[in-house]
């Protein structure tokens, strides 16, 4: 079967598929595409001359190797595939399933000769021994679901309509980009198929790992966040918010523990704020971004579209798989929806769905009027004119999405 190549990712692996001393360690929320991802990179290495034989993949998921659970299982079963000569690239797909693999991959990196690929779906993998034993023996990608120019991309390669248009924009951010989902043309197998990719996270990536004394709580405590993604978090006020309305009483530190969880299983990212003035990190009313858009909608019956938080949903996360770092800015008294760095450059965005209406336009400008840096400003709309006005960069969201577009500094 054919696969669509994640090329921003591949682009990023090349130059280390021959390295046998970096492990090289790919994470991202379940059935963004991690195994498709190191199915291409050894689909490459075939095609550059690699002996098949000098090729292990081992999927921990698949029926054939559910029942390997520890270490020495795990040495047994690399043990028996390894038996050519040469260097040997070794695929390790969910390796987090094996107690204590960290002692096996770091003794397989130590023996010289391969070149060692795993995947993850939870932050636990660089939490614990691994980390540890291979402090700057490791590079780390994070993969994410589709952006929505990869949206398209793989709906071409599926031999699909890729009409960079509203209707299409629209079923990207009701449905989201898990790969897979892409197969199905019914609305419904899309939303079922997204349902049972949570639930797989819940009972696999969670349940598994953490002690949740209840259930409902914690099930309530998800559908809040994920209701309330991109907006300004508090957790005394969700506390305050699940016992007021929802009539559950919570501990701040089992409110704090929940959130941890989601964040380590990969559905939510933290975007922090980051104040303009001092350039430190601030703790508090930092905003929780869903891993994909059809994360929301398989968890909610009501699924009309609220553009605001979808947008910047959107963009955020493509902004993350293109290697930006973003925060929400506080520049005084004001918020600015993201300051986004590569090093030492910044740029702040702002995000609406149309700034048409003279209030709306006059609000989102407004923060730029408080930076006095020559850092670059831009603002996204779905607005098909751009405005100029103040030097501002005015940039038509969904065309910069759909065209993988950069953030430029200059």
């Amino acid at each position: 079967m054919a696969l669509y190549p994640r090329e921003r990712y591949l682009e990023r692996l090349r130059p280390f598929y021959d390295d046998t001393d970096l492990i090289k360690v790919v994470t991202g929320i379940r059935r963004c595409g991690k195994s498709s991802l190191m199915a291409c990179v050894a689909e490459e290495l075939r095609r550059r001359g690699v002996d098949e034989r000098n090729i292990i993949i081992l999927n921990l998921d698949s029926r054939e190797l559910r029942k390997v659970t520890t270490a020495d299982e795990l040495d047994r079963i690399i043990a028996q595939r390894t038996g050519s000569d040469g260097l040997i690239y070794l695929f390790i797909d969910e390796v987090q399933n094996v107690s204590g693999f960290e002692t096996v991959v770091n003794a397989y990196r130590e023996d010289g000769r391969f070149s060692i690929f795993i995947t993850g779906s939870n932050s636990y993998l660089l939490s614990g021994e691994l980390a540890t034993k291979l402090t700057g023996r490791y590079v780390e990608l994070e993969m994410y679901t589709l952006s929505y120019g990869e949206y398209l991309g793989m709906r071409g390669f599926l031999s699909a309509p890729t009409d960079a248009g509203m209707a299409s924009f629209n079923d990207y951010l009701t449905y989201g980009g898990f790969p897979k989902a892409l197969e199905y043309d019914d609305p419904d197998a899309k939303s079922m198929y997204v349902q049972d990719v949570i639930r797989q996270i819940f009972e696999k990536d969670i349940t598994a790992r953490s002690r949740i004394t209840n259930r409902d709580t914690f099930t309530r405590v998800q559908s809040y966040l994920i209701n309330n993604y991109a907006s300004p978090t508090n957790l005394t006020h969700i506390v305050q918010y699940l016992l007021h309305s929802e009539g559950i009483s919570i501990k701040r530190e089992t409110l704090a523990k929940y959130v941890r969880m989601l964040e380590n299983a990969k559905i939510l990212y933290k975007c922090p704020r980051f104040d303009l003035r001092s350039r430190k990190s601030l703790r508090g009313g930092e905003k929780y971004y869903i891993a994909d858009p059809g994360v929301y909608y398989a968890r909610n019956t009501d699924v009309r579209m609220s553009y605001g938080p979808a947008l910047e949903n959107a963009l955020y996360l493509h902004l993350r798989a293109k290697g930006y770092e973003v925060s929400v800015g506080r520049i005084g008294k004001l918020e600015c929806d993201f300051i986004v760095r590569k090093r030492n450059q910044y740029a702040y965005v702002q995000v609406a769905m149309s700034v048409l209406d003279p209030q709306v336009e006059e609000r989102e400008y407004q923060p730029f009027t408080l930076i006095r840096d020559g850092f670059p400003r831009y603002l996204f709309t779905l607005d098909p004119l751009p405005l100029q006005r103040d030097g501002v960069r005015h940039r038509n969201l969904m065309e910069f999405l759909a065209n993988d577009g950069d953030i430029t500094f200059e």
